[in-house]
Order: C-alpha cells, then sequence, then structure tokens
C-alpha cells in the first residue's frame, strides 16, 4: 500500500525494516494486518516504538488472535494476573503493570487506527485498561500493608476497604490514549487495622493510597501506565489524600462549589470495595442533583464557560478540540447543564456518558433531532480526532499539529489525502456543535433571568395566588408547603421592622429574601415550617444591622449553611438570634466545623483579651460570655453535621469550662491581690504563698458536659500553719480573702448581662452542704471526707477533679480523693445505702407518665448506670485501688471490666448505652426539648442496664421498679 505522503511513507518503510523479523513475518503473513500496517505506522511513531520495544509483542497479539476482536473486561482481568503470577516485589509489580499496559495499548490502538474497532470500543477498552491497572495494583499493595499492619476495621470491628472514585473521562467510561487518570481515595469510616503493628484507618488508607499512585504514575524504564491526577479531592492538594465517607459528604455539603458538582456528575467507583463506592455516590448525590431547577448552577457554569473562551482567545488557542468553539466541552455542557439543572427532578439524567444524556435530552425535547445529529456527529469526530493526536505519540494534547508533516499524519489517519479537505470537514462538524451550544445558552439565559425575577417578585409580594404558588413549586417547595410559606413570607413583610430600616437595609433585605426562599426549599426538605420562622426571626433581629445582611448576601455558602443550621436546632437558631455577632462565624465553615484542642482555647481566649484593659471588668465579662458563644456553636454545629461523637462533644464543652474557669480564677485573683496584697502563711517556720483550686464535680468532673450544663464547683485553698493572712495594706485573713475571690468567680460566671451569663453554679456538694462555708481548706474538706461525709457524697467525689485554680493543688485534692475512696467498706451497708439513695430519687424525680422515659433520672437510665458503677468503685477500690484514678463513667467502667468486678461485655454493654442515652441527650437539648422521650425508644437498652442493676444491687426482684 502506497501512501500519498513521501515522508510517511518513508517512516512506514524505515518501521518495517526496524521491526523484528518474528514480527515482521507474523504481520505480513496475516492478510489483515498486512493490509493495515501502513495506516498504523504512518499514524503512530508511539506504536511503532512501543513494537520495537518489546519484539515479539506484535507476533504474539496476532497468533493469539486478541488483535482481531473486541476484548470484554473480564479478557483484561484475567491477562493481568497471568502476569501478576511472577510478581514478588514493588519492581517486578511496576514493571508487569508497565508490560501490560504496552500491550493492550498498541492492541487497542492497532485496532482503533485500523478502523477494526468504533470510537465506543476504544474509549471502553482504554477506561477498562485504566480500571484493571489500578485494581490490580489496589489488590497487590493492599495484601502487603495487611501482612504488616492487619485489616483496617471500623469500631464495630467490620472491615474497611478503599473506595477509588475515577473521575472525568474515567468515570464516564470515555478515557483517551493518553489522558491522566483523575482519581479521589475515599473509606468508610474511622478505625485501626487488627494486625501486630496497627495504623489508624486514614494512616493505612492514606499509605495504601501513596503506593497506588507510585505503582501507576511513576515512570521507570518500561515508561508508566497512567498519569495519575489526586487534585479533585476535596481541598485539592492541601486536603488529606484518603478521606471517611463522612467527611467526604460534610465537606461537599458545606464547601462544595459548582465546580466540584459537575466534576462529580461522572464520579463513578472503579476500583477497590465497588458496593461501598456507590453507598458514598448516593451520600453525595442530593449534593450534585438538587430538587428544585437549579439555574444558579446554569449561572456558574456559564461564568465557567466564558473564562475558558476568553483564556483560550488571549492564548490564540482555537485550535483545541476540546477547549476551542464547537469543541468537545461545549458538548458536555450542553448535557451536564441539563444534569445539574435538571437532575433533581428528572432520574434519567443521572447517569454519567454524555451520549447517554443527549438521548434524553431529545427525547424529552429539549433538542431537536437535527441538533441531536449535529452533537453525536460532532463529538464523535471530536473524540476520534483526540484519540488521534494522542495515539501518534502517547501524548496529552488536544491542539491540533501546526506542521504539514504531522497535519498529513492527522489527515490520513483520519481517512483524508489532504489537510484542507480535513479540516474543512472538521470545521463543519465544530460549526454545528457551536450553533447547538449558542442556541441552548441562549434559551438557557432567558429561563434563568425570567425565574429569578420570578422568585423576586414572589419573595418580596409582588406576585401572589396560583401564580406565586406555579413559582415556588418551581423551585422545589412541596404541594402541602407551598402555602404556608406564602402565608408567612407575607406576615413578615408586613412587620413594622422592615418599614423602619434604612433605605440600603430594606434593599438588602428585599435581594436576600429571594435567595432565602431558594436555600430553604433546598436545604428544609420536609422541615420547610420549622426552618422559614426560625430565619425570619433572625432576619427581625438583624435587620437593623445591614452589615450582617450583606454578609449573607455576598457569601451564599454561608446563607446555606445557615439554613441548614437552622433546621437542625432551634437551640443554634435561638443562639443566633440573640447573639447575631456569632454569624461572623458562618463564613469559614473549615473552623466551624473543627473546635480547638484544648490549648488552643486557652490561646484563643488569651487573644481575644489580650486588648481588654486590667480592671475593664464588663469588658472582660462580655469577651468570655462571646468567647463561651463561639465555641459552643462551633460544638454544637460540629455535633449536628455528624463531625464529632458524644464522647468529644462533651470533651470540648469540659475543655470550654475549664477555660472560662481559669480565666475568670485568674482575674478574680489579679484583682483581689492588687487591692490587699498576695496571701501568705508559715509553715515550720518557712513562708508559704497558698493558693485557691476549682473542684469540679457532675458532668464537669466527669468530662460529659451538655450543651445547658450548670457548674458543680467545690472551691478549696491550701492555707494553714501560721500568720495566715495577704501582705498588702489592706491585710486580710487568708480564708477571707479566698471566699472574696470566690463570691467575685461566681459573680463574673453568673451574672446576667446583655451578652447572657456564663454558667450557672451549684455549690452545694461542698462540706455541709449550703450550710457550709463557701470555700474550705484542703485539710478541713479532707477531715469532712474522712470522718463526716454521706455515702452520697463519696459516689459525688468519684466524679470530682481538679478543673482550675492552683496547679500544685491538682496533686494534693487527687491524694485526699484517693484516700477517702480507697476506705475499706462494709458491702451490704454500702449496696443499701446507694439502693435507698436511689430509690429516693426516683420518688421525687422519675417520670410518672410510664409511656415517657427520662433519660436521666429514668429507671435503665443513666442515673442507674452511674450510681452501678459508683457502687463497685467504692466496695472494691481498697482491694483495686487503681479503679478509682479516673473521673468519668466510660473509663471508670472500663478499669471496673479491667480488675474482673465486671465482666468485659456487661462493662462494654453499659458504656455504649451510656454513650447512646447521652447522645440523645445532646440532641434534645439541641432542639429545645426536655430529656423525655417515648418509653419504647431505649426498651432494649433499658431491660438491660435494669437487668444489671437487678442482679449488681438489688438481687431480689420485687424490690425493681
Amino acid at each position: 500500500m502506497s501512501l500519498p505522503d513521501r515522508a510517511l511513507q518513508n517512516e512506514v518503510e524505515q518501521a518495517l525494516l526496524g521491526l523484528s523479523e518474528q514480527d515482521r513475518l507474523s504481520m505480513l503473513a496475516n492478510m489483515d494486518t498486512a493490509s493495515s500496517y501502513p495506516a498504523v505506522f504512518s499514524a503512530s511513531p508511539f506504536v511503532v516504538g512501543s513494537i520495537f520495544r518489546q519484539p515479539g509483542l506484535l507476533g504474539e497479539l496476532i497468533h493469539s488472535r486478541d488483535l482481531f476482536s473486541a476484548c470484554e473486561l473480564s479478557d483484561l482481568k484475567q491477562r493481568l494476573i497471568s502476569r501478576f503470577a511472577l510478581v514478588s516485589d514493588e519492581t517486578s509489580l511496576l514493571r508487569a503493570l508497565r508490560q501490560f499496559r504496552r500491550r493492550e495499548i498498541v492492541r487497542i490502538a492497532w485496532r482503533d487506527l485500523a478502523g477494526w474497532a468504533d470510537t465506543d470500543e476504544t474509549l471502553r477498552e482504554l477506561t477498562w485498561l485504566a480500571d484493571v491497572a489500578v485494581q490490580g495494583a489496589l489488590d497487590w499493595w493492599m495484601a502487603q500493608l495487611s501482612q504488616r499492619h492487619g485489616q483496617p476495621r471500623d469500631a464495630l470491628g467490620q472491615p474497611v476497604g478503599l473506595v477509588v472514585l475515577g473521575m472525568g473521562k474515567l468515570g464516564g467510561h470515555e478515557l483517551n490514549f493518553s489522558s491522566d487518570i483523575d482519581l479521589i481515595f475515599a473509606f468508610d469510616d474511622e478505625g485501626e487495622t487488627d494486625g501486630a503493628k496497627p495504623l489508624d484507618n486514614s494512616e493505612f488508607f492514606t499509605r495504601l493510597g501513596q503506593r497506588l499512585i507510585r505503582a501507576i504514575d511513576a515512570r521507570t524504564e518500561d515508561g508508566f501506565v497512567f498519569r495519575v491526577d489526586m487534585r479533585l479531592r476535596p481541598w485539592g492538594d492541601e486536603g488529606p489524600l484518603a478521606l471517611t465517607f463522612e467527611q467526604m459528604e460534610l465537606y461537599y455539603t458545606l464547601h462544595g462549589r459548582e465546580w466540584e458538582r459537575y466534576a462529580l456528575i461522572k464520579a463513578r467507583p472503579m476500583a477497590g470495595d465497588l458496593l461501598a463506592g456507590e453507598r458514598l455516590m448516593q451520600q453525595l448525590r442530593p449534593f450534585v442533583y438538587r430538587r428544585y431547577l437549579d439555574y444558579g448552577a446554569f449561572g456558574q457554569l456559564r461564568e465557567m464557560k466564558t473564562m475558558i473562551e476568553r483564556e483560550m482567545a488571549k492564548k490564540g488557542m482555537r485550535d483545541n478540540v476540546k477547549l476551542g468553539l464547537g469543541g468537545i466541552r461545549e458538548v458536555e455542557f450542553i448535557g451536564q447543564v441539563f444534569q445539574l439543572l435538571r437532575g433533581g427532578r428528572e432520574p434519567a439524567l443521572q447517569q454519567r456518558g454524555i451520549l447517554n444524556i443527549l438521548r434524553v435530552l431529545v427525547n424529552d425535547e429539549v433538542l431537536s433531532a437535527d441538533e441531536f445529529q449535529a452533537l453525536t456527529q460532532g463529538y464523535e469526530v471530536l473524540r476520534r480526532v483526540e484519540n488521534r493526536l494522542q495515539a501518534a505519540r502517547d501524548q496529552q494534547t488536544q491542539f491540533l499539529p501546526e506542521t504539514p508533516h504531522e497535519q498529513m499524519r492527522l489527515a490520513l489517519s483520519m481517512g483524508f489525502t489532504d489537510w484542507t479537505r480535513f479540516i474543512q470537514f472538521l470545521n463543519q462538524n465544530r460549526a454545528g456543535v457551536h450553533r447547538v451550544f449558542r442556541r441552548v445558552f441562549r434559551v438557557l439565559n432567558n429561563q434563568a433571568d425570567d425565574t429569578r425575577n420570578r422568585l423576586d417578585e414572589v419573595a418580596t409580594g409582588l406576585l401572589q395566588g396560583a401564580a406565586a404558588e406555579h413559582v415556588l413549586r418551581e423551585e422545589g417547595f412541596q404541594s402541602e408547603n407551598i402555602a404556608p410559606v406564602l402565608s408567612a413570607l407575607q406576615a413578615f413583610l408586613q412587620e413594622r421592622f422592615i418599614r423602619a430600616l434604612s433605605d440600603t437595609a430594606r434593599a438588602r433585605l428585599l435581594k436576600l429574601l429571594p435567595r432565602v426562599l431558594k436555600a430553604v426549599a433546598n436545604e428544609a426538605e420536609t422541615r420547610v415550617m420549622d426552618v422559614l420562622p426560625r430565619m425570619f426571626a433572625l432576619l427581625s433581629k438583624i435587620g437593623g444591622r445591614s452589615v450582617y445582611l450583606a454578609l449573607l448576601l455576598e457569601n451564599p455558602q454561608a446563607l446555606e449553611l445557615l439554613v441548614r443550621l437552622l433546621a437542625a436546632s432551634p437551640w443554634i437558631a435561638q443562639q443566633l438570634t440573640l447573639h447575631p455577632i456569632l454569624l461572623d462565624e458562618l463564613l469559614d465553615a473549615r473552623t466551624l466545623f473543627a473546635p480547638p484542642s484544648a490549648e488552643h482555647l486557652r490561646l484563643e481566649m488569651r487573644a481575644m483579651l489580650v486588648n481588654v484593659p486590667d480592671g475593664d471588668t464588663e469588658r472582660q465579662m462580655d469577651e468570655l460570655r462571646r468567647f463561651k458563644q463561639i465555641n459552643m456553636l462551633r460544638v454544637a454545629a460540629a455535633d449536628i453535621m455528624d463531625v464529632l461523637p458524644v464522647m468529644q462533644v462533651s470533651d470540648y464543652l469540659t475543655w470550654m469550662a475549664e477555660t472560662l474557669l481559669e480565666e475568670v480564677h485568674r482575674e478574680s485573683m489579679r484583682e483581689l491581690v492588687q487591692r490587699h496584697g498576695t496571701p501568705t502563711c508559715v509553715i515550720d517556720s518557712q513562708a508559704f504563698t497558698p493558693g485557691l483550686a476549682v473542684i469540679g464535680y457532675g458532668k464537669l468532673g466527669g468530662l460529659e458536659l451538655g450543651y445547658g450544663s450548670d457548674l458543680d464547683i467545690v472551691f478549696l485553698h491550701d492555707s494553714v500553719g501560721e500568720q495566715q493572712e495577704t501582705d498588702g495594706e489592706k491585710t486580710l485573713d487568708n480564708a477571707q480573702f479566698f471566699a472574696r475571690v470566690t463570691q467575685k468567680m461566681i459573680s463574673r460566671i453568673t451574672t446576667q448581662t446583655p451578652a447572657g451569663v456564663l454558667y450557672e453554679i451549684d455549690t452545694r456538694l461542698r462540706p455541709d452542704g449550703a450550710s457550709g462555708l463557701l470555700v474550705s481548706s484542703l485539710s478541713a474538706f479532707a477531715d469532712y471526707q474522712r470522718h463526716h461525709a454521706w455515702i452520697w457524697e463519696h459516689q459525688a467525689l468519684t466524679r470530682a477533679r481538679w478543673v482550675a485554680g492552683e496547679p500544685r493543688l491538682k496533686a494534693a485534692f487527687e491524694a485526699v480523693r484517693h484516700a477517702v475512696l480507697c476506705q475499706p467498706r462494709e458491702p451490704q451497708g454500702l449496696r443499701a445505702s446507694v439502693v435507698e439513695m436511689r430509690h429516693k430519687m426516683r420518688a421525687e424525680l422519675d417520670q410518672k407518665d410510664p409511656s415517657k422515659f427520662h433519660i436521666k433520672t429514668g429507671s435503665g437510665g443513666l442515673t442507674d448506670i452511674e450510681f452501678i458503677v459508683q457502687y463497685h468503685l467504692l466496695a472494691h477500690a481498697h482491694t483495686h485501688p487503681d479503679i478509682v484514678r479516673w473521673s468519668d463513667n466510660i473509663r471508670q467502667l472500663a478499669d471496673l471490666a479491667e480488675a474482673g468486678i465486671l465482666a468485659p461485655e456487661e462493662s462494654a454493654s453499659l458504656a455504649e448505652i451510656y454513650c447512646r442515652l447521652r447522645d440523645r441527650g445532646h440532641r434534645l437539648v439541641l432542639e429545645n426539648r426536655k430529656t423525655i422521650v417515648d418509653a419504647q425508644e431505649f426498651e432494649q437498652e433499658r431491660a438491660l442496664v435494669r437487668e444489671v442493676w437487678q442482679r449488681r444491687m438489688e438481687p431480689n426482684p420485687a424490690s425493681m421498679p
């Protein structure tokens, strides 16, 4: 066969001479390869080079007959498995993968360039090649790392696997010859591997991902398999390499941008745990496909397209078959904009392949039959050109060649004998695509403007009745909510405060209202009439401060986040309405949903107070309250979005209280020392500076604070010996000094200011209760606990710990606590006292309605678990002193099991139930509800707690309520 271009003919002849004898004889002996090799060799120096590099490759493809037929996915898997039989280390793994890729890419390219395969087959098999290679590398490295570290498991002990999402062309089964592969790594849940050298799941899957990337992407003497691009993952290059499903969902919900929705349309689980991957895609579906007609998405895609066109024009890139006018991207935009716009309402649009989407659009009469023909034919031509460009030298390019030699190579590979006819044919197809693109986008522009104007008219009361109902229905409001929404909107628009607003504030409010309606329709789902009144109440409060209206107008993600939080929690709605300054926190969702550590809380506190002058008590009190409100919002937001488990929620709330107590103690001490001097005393002729300690009891001591918790506190000082007085001009007895410090602390914490109170304080657990001294010496406290305290006071002491004040007193208090709790006790008398106290509490506090259950005080609830723990601590601490080292129930239960006092399964069950009940209690507080639920809600859990109580505390069944 003679080619019309002499230079290309010379290339083919040189290639024929360069073949190994085996390959040349095999090729010429077969009629099909003998007739097709000039077209293949002239089109692809890459194919020629690959055959030269691996003599015998072409002959093997011919003799195996693999070259002459399309393959199935199972065929590719089996071929790689055969190669892996010789893999023994990473070097041989990389070699096997690259040789596998070379063989298959030569086979696919030959069939494509010879005209034996259509474009669909070529793209499909290139995609399968990537799928199989990634899965093979993943399986090999998973086995290696599991052998070293064990199988990753979640908190329930279930195995966890890596999910590899293929994005873009890989996800859509449309991969080119030299495409990068865009990947995202995810895994189901946090946990730990079960091997001798355990790793947490995040670290394990990060290491696995790194090795997988190296296996596919690294260049060796055998080349590479595919270039791997991980930049589409959450946070891009700055983000973790592998995220949990929960972290993925949270990221896209809070931070996801329109281009990320666009990218996720084609996302496909392509390797790893495919079933888990499909679950992840279901979780992400609401982010990608909105329930309403999403013209906002169209607006942002339009901006993306305009930006690309400007970039192309600026850089002279009009001859780019992907991004230029009438290019591949325009076909994809037409399909994908309708997927984003209508996909939430039309499941048929929730597909990955662009040609399938175009078929749906022509069936829906969005496209005419002629437009469908222009797009599908243009797309097939453009993709074939793109493949020919990349197959030539295995380079990722979409630019038409500039030199006559390369132009002739491309023209011949496309079936034309000269460049002029080819470019005329290509431009006709590109013009057809661009005509459809311009027509569709013109229509969408008009519809978007019309929809936006009509929603503006509804939100401002200009459009009412059936017309307004129709607009809201189009925006995604459920039929049953439309009338209540319009009624609530009309009532809001008639509120007196709107008439009193400045022109600027009123204009901002009216501009914001349609965006509020759209956000409510998208986020609130069936809770529209919960969230809308909360939003209107907030707008009424902030309307006069139009800077907050501007904040929400300029930050649409902050508005969406606000609606989500208002829908989830009336408690948060109340906090934001009372303290609108907290709206600033919505601007950075990354900070909002990542509450700081204990150390960062202290640093943040100091930063907030750095500009508050000493002695400015009023301003300091306001800053402390703002600090609490900001951090309470952070914890509640993270809790609502399931970022934090209940234990961490309580940790953060407890750390926050400790930080505030420490600051109040520091400032109160500073003020009293400034007035009266430093407290001093003399012990054994040595001067000593005593200090004050704040001892936390109850939920504060047990690291179990909730959102509305009081602080149970006891104040102790360590002043003893002689000359116990301050050293200032206005001398005070040390006991009086510490009493005043304590009073000042309580005042700073409990005083109602415009910013509210910090906490309610309960000091009745001090020696002698309400009739006792507000602050006691540590020695007096120790004497009281040893000789005068009731059993219930020792129960309370099991949950006590130093939380603020003089650090020296921490060890001193712990020594007293340990000595008291480890006293020998007569078990039967102790049990009787504990049970008697519990019965008294039930009589006073338990829910009288048998159809209801009080989570804390009800039978089988939190208090029963706490009393079971406290009894066993007091009964056994003298023989097992380590069981009282902690003050929280969960670790105390673990220690009781470790000591053999409780059975391990018994301890684990009680701990799990305890956490479950606490979590439910937290959620009820966030919903502004009492911690009372229907009796059947925790029926099984309560039955188990009752069974343990009966067996351990009251062996007589008749006495168990």
